[in-house]
Formats: C-alpha cells, sequence, structure tokens
C-alpha cells in the first residue's frame, strides 16, 4: 500500500512502495519443460518488417516475463524461470533536506544582512497570504506529519546539514522519446493501416519501433515485459497500456473502443522558465481545451488536473477549461512535498517555489454520488481541501500516484486514464510523448541474478 496513514486532513503517502509493489520480476520461457505429449515450437514470431527507408533502424524487442501468474501443473511450473528481479531506486526518493538554492545559500552566508532582510520578506508575505490553503496545509501536513514520525516511516535526522550528498547518476536520454513522436509523423499512420492497437502476446515477440508509436499498445497478461527501444530498455508492468504519441496524434485513445471512469491529467504549463529553457515541451490554454475529454469520458467521469501554484492557471481551469469540458467542480487538493525528516521541501511563505502543488477534481455529470455496480453501496462523495503528504521523487514531474486515494470515489472497476503520463500503472491507460520515461531500466535497481 502506498498509504502510510489516512487521517482526517488526507493521506501520507509511500510513493516508493507503490512503484516496488508491482513486482518487477522477470521471467524467461523454458521450452523444456513443455509436455511430452505436446510438439515443441519456438517461442518467437516472425519479426514485423518496416520499410527500408524507415526513420528507425533498430527493432524493439518485447521479452514476456511473469510477476504473479502461478502454473497450473508440474509440467508449467518450469516454464517460466526467473531471471532478473528489478525495484525502483531507493536514492531516487532521498530527500533528506529542503531544497536550497545556491544563490539564496551563498546570500545568507555573505551576509547577515542580506539574511535579516531575507526574512523580513518572508514575514511580510507571511502575513499577505489570506490564511485558508495556508492554514489548511500548515495544519493538516502537520499532523500526518505527527503520525509519519510516531510510526517511524518519518524521522528525524541528526547529520550535519551542509553536508552534501553524493551526486545521483541518472540515465542519459538518448532515446528521446518526444522526439520519436516527432518524426513519427512522417510515417505512415497505424490508424490508415488498420492498426490501431497492439496486443502484446504472452510469448517472446519481435516488432519495430513503428509498431509502437502513435498505437495503443495493450499488455493484458500478467506478465512483466521489457522493451528495447531505439537501444533502450523500458519496464512494462502488467494490465498496462500505453499509447506513445504527441498530442496530434491521440485518435487511438477514441478509436479504442472505451470511454474512462478516471481522467488524471498533468498538462505542460506554459511558463516564462519553461519558454526560456527550451528543454520542456508546453501547451497553450487554447491546445489544452482542445483535449477531447468529453469523448473520452465516461458518464460521471472523475476529472483531477494536476495545477501549479500560479493563480492564473488556477483560474483558467475553473472559469474555462472544466466549463468548456462541461465538468462541474467538486474538490481543490493539495500534493504537499516534505523531506524524510517531516520538512517542507521549500519555505510554506516562499516568494517563488512553494511546497506544494494543486489538485482540481470535477465530475461530467455533477455532484451526484453513483451506486456502485451489482451492489447497493455507493461511492462516497468526494471530501474538499484533502491534502497528499510526500517525499518526493528527485526526478522533473514525478507525481505520486493517485489510484489508492482516489479509490473510495469511483467504481472497483472503473478504467482509469492519465494524459501526460511519464510512467505506466497497472490497471490504468497512459498516454503522452513521454510516456515511457520513467519506466526506463536505469532508474531500477537489479536485485538479483536468476537462472
Amino acid at each position: 500500500m502506498s498509504v502510510v496513514h489516512q487521517l482526517l486532513p488526507g493521506w501520507l503517502l509511500d510513493h516508493l512502495s507503490f512503484i516496488n509493489k508491482i513486482n518487477y520480476q522477470l521471467y524467461r520461457h523454458h521450452k523444456p519443460c513443455c509436455s511430452k505429449n505436446e510438439p515443441t515450437s519456438s517461442v518467437h514470431s516472425n519479426c514485423l518488417q518496416m520499410d527500408s527507408m524507415s526513420f528507425f533502424g533498430a527493432s524493439a524487442t518485447l521479452i514476456a516475463s511473469d510477476s504473479t501468474t502461478k502454473p497450473e501443473n508440474e509440467d508449467s511450473r518450469n516454464c517460466e524461470i526467473p531471471t532478473q528481479k528489478y525495484v525502483f531506486r531507493s536514492e531516487l526518493f532521498n530527500v533528506t533536506k529542503p531544497y536550497i538554492t545556491p544563490a539564496v545559500h551563498k546570500e545568507c552566508q555573505q551576509s547577515n544582512e542580506k539574511e535579516d532582510l531575507l526574512n523580513g520578506v518572508k514575514k511580510e508575505i507571511s502575513t499577505s497570504i489570506i490564511g485558508k490553503i495556508r492554514e489548511l496545509i500548515l495544519d493538516g501536513s502537520l499532523k500526518l506529519i505527527q503520525e509519519g514520525l510516531k510510526s517511524g516511516f518519518l524521522y528525524p535526522l541528526f547529520e550535519n546539514r551542509d553536508k552534501c550528498n553524493e551526486p545521483i547518476t541518472l540515465p542519459l536520454d538518448t532515446c528521446n522519446l518526444s522526439g520519436l513522436c516527432e518524426m513519427a509523423k512522417h510515417l505512415p499512420s497505424m490508424n490508415e493501416m488498420g492498426l490501431q492497437t497492439l496486443q502484446l502476446r504472452e510469448d517472446d515477440m519481435t516488432v519495430t519501433e513503428q509498431d509502437l508509436l502513435s498505437r495503443l499498445v495493450v499488455n493484458n497478461s500478467n506478465f512483466t515485459k521489457m522493451i528495447t527501444l531505439m537501444g533502450q530498455k523500458y519496464l512494462l508492468p502488467p494490465k498496462c497500456s500505453f499509447l506513445l504519441s504527441d498530442i496530434s496524434c491521440i485518435q487511438p485513445l477514441l478509436n479504442c473502443g472505451k470511454t474512462f471512469d478516471v481522467i488524471v491529467i498533468d498538462p505542460p504549463w506554459q511558463n516564462k522558465s519553461v519558454k526560456r529553457s527550451n528543454r520542456y515541451s508546453y501547451l497553450s490554454p487554447l491546445q489544452i481545451k482542445q483535449i477531447p475529454i468529453p469523448k473520452l469520458a465516461a458518464p460521471n467521469c472523475l476529472v483531477v488536473t494536476w495545477v501549479t501554484n500560479r493563480q492564473k492557471h488556477v483560474r483558467f481551469i475553473k472559469e474555462e477549461l472544466y466549463p468548456s469540458w462541461s465538468v462541474e467542480i467538486i474538490a481543490e487538493w493539495h500534493w504537499v512535498k516534505i523531506t524524510s525528516s517531516g520538512e517542507f521541501v521549500f519555505p510554506l511563505d516562499s516568494p517563488h517555489k512553494k511546497p506544494y502543488e494543486g489538485l482540481i477534481l470535477g465530475r461530467t455529470g455533477g455532484k451526484t454520488t453513483l451506486p456502485l455496480r451489482n451492489t447497493d453501496t455507493e461511492v462516497l462523495p468526494i471530501p474538499d481541501h484533502k491534502l497528499i503528504v510526500s517525499v518526493p521523487c528527485i526526478l522533473h514531474s514525478h507525481k505520486p500516484p493517485l489510484a489508492e486515494v482516489l479509490k473510495d470515489y469511483i467504481k472497483p472497476d472503473g478504467k482509469c486514464l492519465e494524459l501526460f503520463a511519464r510512467n505506466l500503472q497497472p490497471g490504468w491507460t497512459s498516454w503522452g510523448n513521454e510516456v515511457l520515461k520513467f519506466q526506463h531500466v536505469d532508474y531500477f535497481a537489479a536485485l538479483e541474478s536468476g537462472c
């Protein structure tokens, strides 16, 4: 469970535990174990061929592997042999002290006067903040943090704060997923070819990059799979599906034959720093409004949108975006980012970075409670002003999972979709031009080698 504690103010989450409970265990198929009465055959299907003028040279290899399925008889028990188990790298959640920018830190060291001035500015800003959100976050987080300290999930640190942590080596973005999506626009559309969905098979299989781009890929088995895409390896959890494309190629989601009961959206908001850095793509408000939520949403769909602390974006969602999608606002929640010792990662009254982000929740059918299918119970009404408190991942835009905090407010068999996703979840459909980014094998640590 990723929920460590649930109190009236909200939830204390363990993001790392949520990832690792997926159990990324790779297996390989072992032919000699097959029944003596059955002929053996190759586990590889024929490689799907590409035009020699393709933009992509290397093939993408899918390796079937099982993390949960149990064999039914003695002969089949040996058919799947474990080869490797992976866990997400724990150091990527090693946030032991608040984030301090070098410029501010240097100023504070150079001059006590500047430090006093900075404190004075903070106090002035503190008095100017109208207290509802601030007091909500301050009081609610304190209760959850205290519970985390009591249970030992959070722990006080006694080491020297000035001690530098060892640098963490992150994988190079050599695959450039967003670049692949851009190049894919020049290839024949899979929809035009009548190939909208790729169902991954249980046995080993080889496909090309073109088969994966702008096409819904479905791993409907209990197997964890590994894919090699442009020389980079990615882990695919069981029971997941994804569409690797940009906003211009979202049509396969509309053609997949289903609508969704939950849609989580993490838009690439436009801001000055993003425009200056040129590192991340962004969408204008008009482009975000054009996302076809009404076509993707089932009746009474729960829509959850991540938003930065810019009031301009909050107002846009409430006054323009949700009304354009016929989504009625139900609640506003906040994700509060803390260190492993329970401190805010930024000062609560910081004039720039805040230690929290917002979530705007709404439904495509209003605020009505929903009867659960084949039961007499009801989906709980969604409360307002809840907090999600967690130690953040150090990776940019690696948001905490919402599956367990939303489960009481949706049908047990509800279909879930995440837009602008950068990772995959079992039971969810994920879309984005970097949808496999945090599934890169280099973000995981290999625990053991198998046969």
